[in-house]
């Protein structure tokens, strides 16, 4: 990853930025986090809950030192770790006790003795859990293979990481629809959301990061990028398909938010989750993983495409890291530091301060309210606490553009950017 991350933010942007991750870590606090998060098993979770608050509460101790912040991160971590025995939660890295883990993995050596490896039962765990085949659940980072690829990237250095990424590999390649230069993985309908069911009610192939191949593609780029080779084949062919389902130039996208068999693949609004900046990060991690010249200027010409879409174009709501304000400028903050683009970082500065003209002190966590679904699928204005889609997301986007502490948490989203190779 990059040595060197420098705040791209002038001063005073730089301070309101702070000044609001502070606010956000006060409500948090003081927030009754189970009644935020929803049903019991959300509470631990990365990506709604506990161990997702861990992180920014770490980060923000790196930024702001000696206020308790790391104390409060610890303190999370055990509640995180507790309730993932305490309410059953499944195996998956947004969802299950796999993100759990990986925080765990994270923090380890930086809050934790380095020396210790609590995380070792959970890594028998789930080297058994990816050993079944043939493989029957989802491919995705969310909640399957891509997800269980990125915490076993994380666990690499201690024992089971690396057995559990080659199975990972091998499960996505077993898995895979091949064509004669191309590699794909199909989501059958069942597997879909009830609105992209709707859309596609055969099933698709997703074209998001956080559902769909540009995930696999990020994935199996960093694995690459560790020196494991046997990801080259199936990298090659996931870069193909993709590549081969660029839209029109007329298009408002570069890629599409999925396509189908049947029918005319949409264009896609700017997020991480799904559209041109998420795509952009993981193809450049792909290029930097295979030192493949070609794919590393698509990747930027996709960012730089995406880097131009602002205001009601992007379909941005509200600030969340998922498919809101602060995921678009951390996005283009991490490929500007990657790649030294002026134009990559102006759209960083952008999307931070549309982040920042969100805020409304006294609502929400932080003065940040989410547009997102309950329970029970009603939309509305939440305060939602979580790393994903609420304020923790939001104030490690704006720790990261406001300081010189790297945002290594970025991994979690197949956002970091191997260095180039070299030779």
């Amino acid at each position: 990853m990059e040595s060197h991350w420098h705040p791209i933010l002038p001063p005073a942007l730089a301070e309101r930025s702070l000044e609001a991750a502070e606010a956000i870590a006060a409500d948090l606090v003081s927030a009754d986090l189970s009644a935020l998060t929803g049903y019991p098993a959300r509470w631990s979770s990365l990506g709604r809950g506990k161990a997702g608050l861990a992180l920014f509460f770490y980060y923000l101790d790196q930024a702001r030192p000696g206020r308790g912040h790391d104390e409060t991160a610890l303190d999370l971590l055990d509640q995180a770790i507790e309730g993932i025995g305490a309410y059953g939660v499944g195996p998956d890295l947004y969802g299950g006790f796999a993100g759990v883990a990986w925080v765990l993995e994270h923090l380890q050596g930086r809050l934790g003795d380095p020396d210790a490896d609590p995380g070792e039962d959970v890594a028998a765990s789930l080297v058994d859990v990816l050993g079944r085949s043939p493989w029957t659940e989802d491919y995705d980072l969310i909640s399957g293979l891509t997800g269980y690829g990125v915490w076993a990237l994380e666990r690499s250095s201690r024992p089971g990481g690396e057995e559990a990424l080659r199975r990972v590999v091998a499960r996505l390649g077993e898995t895979a629809e091949r064509g004669p230069a191309t590699a794909t993985w199909f989501s059958p309908p069942e597997t879909l959301h009830e609105i992209s069911r709707r859309a596609a009610p055969r099933g698709n192939y997703n074209a998001g990061v956080a559902h769909g191949v540009p995930g696999v593609i990020g994935l199996l780029g960093h694995a690459l990028a560790t020196g494991m080779g046997e990801a080259r084949e199936l990298l090659d062919g996931a870069v193909c398909w993709l590549l081969e389902h660029k839209l029109p130039p007329d298009a408002r996208s570069v890629f599409p938010s999925y396509v189908t068999p049947d029918d005319e693949a949409p264009s896609c609004r700017l997020a991480w989750c799904y559209g041109d900046a998420g795509v952009a990060a993981a193809l450049l991690a792909a290029a930097r993983g295979a030192g493949e010249a070609d794919w590393e200027r698509e990747a930027l010409a996709t960012a730089r495409s995406a880097a131009a879409r602002r205001g009601d174009e992007a379909g941005v709501v509200d600030a969340g890291l998922c498919h809101g304000s602060a995921g678009l400028a951390h996005l283009f903050n991490r490929l500007y530091q990657a790649s030294g683009d002026p134009q990559l970082a102006d759209a960083a500065v952008f999307w931070a301060e549309r982040t920042l003209a969100m805020r409304k002190p006294g609502e929400g966590i932080g003065g940040f309210q989410f547009w997102e679904a309950d329970d029970a699928m009603e939309l509305g204005w939440r305060a939602a606490p979580g790393f994903l889609g609420g304020a923790a997301g939001v104030g490690l986007a704006l720790l990261a553009a406001a300081t010189p502490v790297e945002p290594a948490w970025d991994r979690l989203l197949l956002a970091s950017i191997p260095s180039p190779r070299v030779g």
